[in-house]
């Protein structure tokens, strides 16, 4: 006797580790979400918007190291649910996005809330496809979750007509299939060493590839062996200890010219599951023609991609590292180049301790932010010019202890911390948003309060949308529109959801509120009011406005 689809997609999840599925309840896929309360230990998690599911779960994936599950009914929470499939592909993370569209005898009629879902998605998806025959919902299925972890990792959609979910297989629920680990032929290794061994001034540039194949131990043992400095990609800062003497910065957006001087002087430079885009590269400024370029990624159309390279290779880069390792050389000390490189990242990011009794310093915020936490604690943050201070000045000193998006979407800070916090439910977890970031998403406060989450949402608020600000301060001084923001009472706010709120107007508060904060069996909210002059780490308005 066969099964129904709903039954065997929810089977399916279970076999696939996946234990949480994020979304807002749809008449689309009533049927699969009554099966999966048959399923032992799966849990829907009601999110309050799509876009708030689609991060979370995102995130939940990002932080658990498994695949993500996300529902959207028609075309209204499919489109809510989009930003969260382009973060995905932008965070290269397994992520299975279900769209419940329209029964199948009313397709094409302009039926309600009717949409071409899968091609709507496609552009922004790793692969999407529509199947409309149950007998066929078993390839589909088993396809997108493979697809989803195999090679690069990302977002795949399937959309299932509302009446295909009641279809009858007899199909047993998909098995997990075992991911491809490609790693470098004999003379792949020869031709990296060589190029490595020529090098007068070596740089490592680590990115998400490395966190995705688990390489982190294998990347430290690598740099200490032939004493080569590390810098991270745009928001992998966690991917390398910062507390190394070989780790030599971030790649953030406007990084401190230390840190890009770094990159500007070496001579080899070895990218290491990383796609050398826009950010991670200065905006294409920081990388030369002369620069010799050794690119290791698992996905072939990331090599070379952005920039000419000398060696590229397609593998996995806990089975590219090993195999390099496996070929020597004896340890070497690091250069005196990568000595002073580190001394620079650490001039870039010294915050000399101090408290203000009068002002905010965003400096004084995140150096005690990072002595009051325990160091597995896990960090998110939303998209604004607030993170400068972030990526700048906090120290990740172990692995897996970051979730943020490379896409730079706005909202996603409070919702990745609920994903993060459920992935990870006995370590602490801290979100960090602009008051822009933090309002487009705070309905998801009360999903955090209903699942009794105790995170903590740090909200920097400067009343503007500070890096379109910053922006139009350079390209038109004191001249601005649509950036000034009114906001509510966020404290007042917190405590209508059920959370506890505190408000810091200088950095010697901070700490107080923070450990308060910490003691809660429920979330909370810090707001920290900021100064809209310091509108970005290294510049102010009026030193815009002056052309400094």
């Amino acid at each position: 006797m066969g099964t129904t689809v709903a039954a065997y997609l929810a089977g399916s999840l279970r076999e696939h580790g996946v234990r949480r599925v994020f979304g807002v309840p749809s008449e689309s896929f009533t049927m699969f979400m009554d099966a999966l309360l048959d399923e032992p230990g799966m849990e829907f998690v009601a999110a309050r918007q799509e876009g708030g599911a689609a991060f979370m779960a995102e995130a939940y994936a990002a932080a658990s190291g498994g695949i993500g599950a996300v529902l959207g009914g028609r075309a209204v929470g499919a489109s809510n649910l989009a930003i969260g499939v382009h973060t995905a592909r932008e965070n290269s993370t397994p992520l299975l996005i279900l769209v419940g569209q329209v029964t199948s005898r009313h397709r094409g009629r302009e039926a309600f809330q009717e949409a071409a879902l899968a091609d709507f998605l496609r552009p922004l998806a790793k692969h999407a496809v529509e199947e409309a025959d149950p007998l066929r919902v078993p390839e589909a299925v088993s396809r997108a979750l493979g697809l989803a972890v195999t090679g690069r990792p990302g977002p795949v959609v399937l959309s299932l007509p509302e009446d295909v979910f009641a279809g009858e297989v007899d199909e047993t629920p998909s098995r997990p299939v075992r991911v491809p680990r490609p790693r470098p032929s004999d003379s792949e290794v020869e031709a990296f060493h060589d190029l490595l061994s020529s090098a007068e001034r070596p740089l490592v540039i680590a990115g998400a590839g490395v966190r995705l194949s688990g390489a982190e131990g294998r990347l430290l043992e690598f740099a200490e062996r032939w004493g080569v400095p590390v810098v991270a990609a745009w928001r992998r800062h966690d991917v390398f200890p910062n507390d190394h003497p070989l780790y030599v910065g971030h790649l953030q957006l406007g990084a401190h010219p230390e840190i890009v001087a770094t990159v500007r002087e070496a001579d080899v430079l070895l990218a290491l599951g990383t796609r050398l885009g826009e950010i991670t590269s200065q905006r294409y400024t920081a990388i030369a023609p002369s620069q010799r370029i050794a690119q290791v990624d698992i996905e072939p159309a990331m090599v070379g991609k952005a920039y000419p390279v000398e060696l590229g290779i397609v593998a996995d880069l806990t089975e590219a590292l090993g195999a390099l390792l496996a070929a020597g050389p004896p340890r070497r000390e690091p250069s005196a180049w990568a000595r002073e490189r580190r001394a620079a990242c650490e001039r870039a990011a010294f915050v000399p301790p101090g408290q203000h009794d009068d002002r905010v310093d965003n400096r004084q915020i995140i150096r005690m932010l990072r002595e009051a936490l325990p160091g597995d604690a896990v960090i998110t943050n939303d998209a604004g010019n607030f993170s400068g201070w972030l990526h700048a000045f906090f120290p990740f000193r172990e692995p897996h202890t970051y979730v943020g998006a490379a896409s730079g979407a706005m909202g996603y800070g409070l919702p990745a911390a609920i994903g993060a916090k459920l992935a990870h439910p006995d370590r602490t977890v801290v979100s960090l948003s602009g008051d822009g970031g933090f309002l487009m998403t705070v309905q998801e406060l009360e999903t955090a309060v209903r699942l009794r989450l105790p995170i903590i949402s740090l909200v920097f608020n400067n009343n503007m949308y500070g890096t379109i600000r910053m922006h139009q301060e350079r390209r038109y001084p004191a001249r601005t529109i649509g950036t000034d923001l009114g906001n509510p009472d966020l404290v007042a706010l917190a405590g209508s959801f059920g959370a506890f709120g505190a408000r810091v107007t200088a950095d010697a508060e901070f700490p107080a509120a923070l450990r308060e904060a910490l003691t809660q069996d429920r979330p909370s909210v810090i707001e920290i009011r900021t100064d809209p002059e310091q509108i970005s780490v290294w510049r102010t308005i009026t030193q815009l406005r002056d052309g400094k």
